[in-house]
């Protein structure tokens, strides 16, 4: 007889949070929204070799990730995991793009030989977006460093296309440059002493091995919860399945991509069993997170298979019909509760720490801090994400508004049948996700900003300065329907509204 769960699973928007005591030193100035992503030995007092600055990651989507997303995600201190429903070339390319667009000691991507013209540096200049490029004797990388030109040093209607780049270059005996070996410290210092824009870092040969830009200094004081990597490159994360693997993780690794995760609708699968221990043994470095599932069996499986981080949700996202197709899944709030307990047991016994991560089901801003406070160490968005600005789809005016377009994985549109993947004969046999338009909302930096506020506030209320404290000390409470709508603006004539609000 099949087994049945005595008790409905329930939403996020089922529970309110119940205040509890604030004491003096919790304000907002003093939470912290810092979090693990990848499993580590917590009772030997280890730390998560992984760890983001804000609980945030943007969903393994077309719609939602490219390096574009990336980029700007990092930049507020969380993670994108960039779709693998693409080429293995083309994530990889797309993870080394993220790697290299900002670092304190940046390899030039943008380089020219002295005899070249200013017609190859237009070009290159439309081809990289850089408009700063590193003439070296022989054009590469790291050549002898012969000058620096920039879009400032000509206008290419006043002079001839074919003149040398030589003649309008800033030659290397006027240039400010670090020897190999500087701090970045020290770098930043000679730029501001010097009133430059870059500085060339050089050998003891004069060849050039590497760059320091003063916007990236400028970048990081309107960023410090940026996301960086021990060489001050974006951490970025990416999409694997299950079917590619042994060719996509290497490509992946090799671009510098930092954290992988199995994308899967259903993950507690010996498909997934098999690709962790094949990945780890073949890279025991690479870090993997696994999923999804929606209860303790579920984790206790990928967390034994050696999943960095597990993955909680199944058709509870805003584009997914898993459950109107297939009749599965699990309401969000009950599979988060139920899982953190198999986490905390799982700690209990073995003292590893798996992270776990909640994706789907996210309505409301505050749905993430009750996604936290059931246990979530991070959350996973695709639909809040694809709203912005740097998402990779269109913007459209759809009656009068501006809309982003957004589709499922599991749509004809994305047709990723590998995230659907049972084992069986290659293709999808019918649609899980729909292809849609969401609101245009801006761009990410100020609703990722007011997100993170709201959480912040209401751990606030809870008395809580961190995470793992507000997973401690949380009052969480089923609501009524009629309790629901008395939280909302009601027995009055609203007078205006505000995308903020």
């Amino acid at each position: 007889m099949a087994y049945f769960y005595e008790e409905p699973s329930h939403t996020f928007g089922e529970y309110l949070l119940v205040p509890g005591y604030t004491s003096a030193d919790c304000i907002p100035d003093n939470v912290s929204l810092k979090t693990p992503v990848v499993r580590f030995n917590k009772k030997a007092g280890e730390q998560s070799p992984l760890s983001m600055n804000i609980p945030l990651t943007s969903a393994v989507m077309q719609s939602v990730s490219d390096d574009r997303m990336a980029i700007s995600l990092a930049k507020e201190g969380g993670i994108s995991f960039i779709y693998g429903s693409q080429t293995i070339q083309d994530q990889a390319a797309m993870v080394a793009r993220v790697k290299s667009y900002k670092a304190g000691f940046v390899t030039s991507d943008s380089n020219i030989r002295p005899d070249q013209t200013l017609e190859e540096v237009v070009a290159l200049i439309e081809k990289t977006g850089h408009s700063t490029i590193a003439v070296t004797e022989d054009g590469s990388a790291h050549g002898k460093l012969a000058g620096i030109i920039t879009e400032r040093d000509f206008r290419i209607d006043h002079v001839p296309a074919n003149s040398k780049v030589s003649e309008y270059m800033t030659p290397f005996k006027d240039l400010i440059t670090g020897q190999d070996g500087i701090s970045l410290s020290d770098a930043n210092d000679l730029i501001w002493a010097h009133k430059v824009n870059q500085l060339p870092v050089i050998d003891a040969n004069g060849c050039l091995v590497s760059m320091v830009f003063r916007k990236d200094f400028d970048s990081h004081q309107s960023y410090p919860k940026e996301l960086l990597d021990s060489q001050h490159r974006y951490i970025v994360g990416a999409g694997i399945n299950t079917r590619d693997y042994m060719e996509r993780v290497p490509a992946l690794l090799e671009a510098g991509v930092d954290i992988m995760t199995l994308d899967s609708s259903e993950g507690f699968s010996e498909w997934q069993r098999r690709a962790l221990h094949d990945i780890h043994e073949k890279w025991p470095q690479a870090k993997v997170g696994a999923g999804n599932v929606v209860d303790a069996e579920g984790f206790r499986f990928l967390a034994e298979a050696g999943a960095d981080f597990v993955k909680i949700g199944i058709g509870g996202g805003s584009i997914c019909i898993t459950r109107e197709q297939k009749g599965i899944g699990r309401g969000q709030a009950t599979a988060t509760i139920e899982v953190a307990k198999a986490r905390d047991e799982y700690y209990k016994e073995t003292g590893i720490y798996v992270p776990i991560c909640s994706d789907g089901g996210i309505v409301h801003d505050y749905h993430m801090t009750l996604a936290l406070a059931m246990g979530a160490d991070f959350i996973m968005l695709g639909r809040y994400f694809a709203r912005f600005e740097e998402s990779p789809t269109n913007k459209l005016i759809v009656n009068g508004n501006y809309v982003k377009e957004y589709w499922g994985e599991g749509s004809n549109r994305a047709r990723n049948w590998q995230r659907y993947d049972l084992g069986g004969k290659k293709g999808m046999a019918f649609e899980e996700g729909v292809d849609s338009y969401v609101p245009y909302a801006g761009h990410l930096h100020d609703g990722v900003s007011m997100s993170m506020n709201k959480v912040i506030h209401t751990m606030c209320n809870c008395g809580a300065l961190t995470i793992p404290e507000l997973q401690e000390k949380a009052k969480i409470t089923l609501v009524s329907s009629t309790t629901i709508s008395e939280g909302s603006a009601h027995d009055v004539l609203v007078k205006n509204t505000s995308i903020n609000s």
